[in-house]
């Protein structure tokens, strides 16, 4: 590839990658407009011509490595593994 297409190929990354924000916006935003009309509705749930809409509660339990780190750091670095891996970005 030569040092023209690598630039145009480049940009045109960069360009679709800005529309994607917009796109991610804009789709963000009109999640939102849902959110808060079934907030006025006080509803978790919505039927909507064929479409079921559903924004609800959702309970998760995760292990804090922070508070285990802390409490038992010789324990937590034994089990801690490295890892290696490659991080693609263009500035």
């Amino acid at each position: 590839m030569s040092t023209n297409e690598m630039t145009n190929t480049v940009r045109e990354l960069k360009e679709l990658k800005a529309f994607a924000e917009q796109i991610a916006a804009e789709i963000a935003a009109l999640e939102d407009t849902i959110k808060a009309e079934m907030t006025a509705r006080n509803t978790e749930e919505l039927n909507v011509d064929v479409f079921k809409v559903r924004w609800t509660t959702v309970n998760g339990s995760r292990f804090d490595t922070t508070a285990f780190k802390k409490a038992m750091p010789k324990l937590a670095e034994q089990y801690t593994k490295t890892t290696t891996t490659r991080r693609f970005s263009i500035a």
